[in-house]
């Protein structure tokens, strides 16, 4: 990689960040391409965010992922909001613009690509959610604008997803354990909590193996371990069953887009998950 006087500045910025593989997605991209771009981390503690995006724009940095804890934060901190971003009200993006950066949601387009990839055929179907937090706010807003009939929504704490969710007329609410409640069907199912997650591998937030009796199709948005219990048991009853590691490659991707003005071509898609999946 050739750093020069040209070199556009690329970053994330989180609290951790040190862990984040975002660095060697986009620097890939970049150097496969042949774009005069470098993507580095920026630790920024929450008192500091105010702060470093100001700093940020006054140094020039063109664009800027946005990791835990600050998603929600940053909203108070952009000159623009993408649509997108304004309803799922989380930003993971942020690109140079007059005055300051305008914040995306990369998170839904991401889900979208995914899905369109794996053939998984989402309008006019009803779909079961699980989980209700961030990263379910983005499926949500995605399976909503590829129309699927209707959204079960299954969650722990039933009151902040009747907070987040429940004045929308296409989204049943119901509490992990009344699953059951759930008309006889066969459904596609996004799997959005962290349980299964390594180290906790072992673990599956339904157990039951009548629940996965309803599922057609399982996305597991957790893509370590490659194959959780979720996935497993989805396939054990006769379903198809895919990770999120897909989705992690096409919101990175989609940022990246953004950051340079540009469209990734598909040889170099599939090169850049050949690299997160040897």
């Amino acid at each position: 990689m050739k750093i020069d006087g040209n070199t556009g500045v690329l970053g994330i910025i989180g609290d951790p960040v040190a862990h984040s593989g975002s660095p060697s997605l986009h620097n890939f991209l970049a150097e496969k391409l042949g774009d005069n771009l470098v993507y580095v981390p920026f630790p920024v503690k929450p008192q500091g965010l105010s702060a470093a995006i100001q700093g940020a724009y006054r140094l020039g940095i063109r664009g800027m992922n946005v990791t835990v804890p600050h998603k929600q934060t940053v909203l108070e901190e952009v000159t623009e909001l993408d649509d997108a971003a304004l309803t799922i009200g989380a930003v993971n993006t942020l690109v140079r613009i007059r005055g300051g950066y305008k914040g995306y949601n990369t998170d839904y387009s991401g889900f979208m690509r995914q899905l369109d990839h794996d053939s998984v055929i989402v309008y006019d179907k009803p779909v079961i959610v699980l989980g209700a937090g961030g990263a379910a706010h983005a499926v949500i807003y995605a399976l909503e604008k590829i129309g699927a009939s209707e959204i079960y929504l299954l969650n722990r704490s039933r009151d902040k997803a009747e907070k987040d969710f429940g004045k929308r007329k296409n989204i049943r609410i119901l509490d992990f354990e009344d699953w059951e409640k759930i008309p006889k069907a066969k459904y596609i199912c996004i799997q959005c909590t962290s349980v299964g997650l390594a180290p906790r591998e072992k673990e599956c937030v339904i157990r039951d193996e009548g629940f996965f009796e309803l599922i057609q199709t399982g996305v597991d948005l957790i893509y370590d371990p490659r194959e959780t219990v979720f996935m497993k048991k989805v396939r054990e009853h006769g379903g198809q069953a895919y990770n999120g590691l897909r989705m992690l490659m096409y919101q990175a991707v989609s940022a990246y887009e953004l950051f340079a003005d540009r469209e990734v071509p598909e040889e170099v898609l599939e090169e850049l998950y050949e690299q997160l999946d040897p």
